[in-house]
């Protein structure tokens, strides 16, 4: 199975996407966007900079969760992680953004 981007509304204009594994786990969440062009805009982002692993930050909250933040060659957040448990299972989830993010795939919830 290969991931795929998830597209749906958030509020009342806004879009934002998720990235998901073959799966169907969320591997990456967008920032809301204003408009689905936007979004999509994102989407690309994604694929050109998913696989370089320069262009994500390793985080640890202050509840020291590992975390990470995907980010464009201009420095802009592009997604976000969930909070992981340790670096280790952080540093699989960059992986998998690696692997999956240069998906094509894109499915409009309802």
């Amino acid at each position: 199975m290969t991931g795929y981007y998830e597209l749906k509304k958030s509020g009342e204009t806004g879009y934002m996407f998720n990235l998901k594994a073959g799966n169907h786990e969320i591997i990456l969440t967008s920032e809301i966007y204003a408009s689905k062009d936007a979004a999509l805009d994102g989407i690309a982002s994604v694929q050109a900079n998913a696989p370089h692993d320069a262009q994500f930050e390793r985080k640890i909250a202050k509840d020291e969760s590992a975390y990470f933040v995907l980010t464009a060659t201009n420095g802009k957040t592009i997604g976000s992680s969930e909070m992981y448990s340790s670096t280790s299972a952080r540093d699989e989830g960059i992986k998998s953004v690696s692997a999956n993010g240069g998906s094509k795939t894109i499915k409009e919830a309802v």
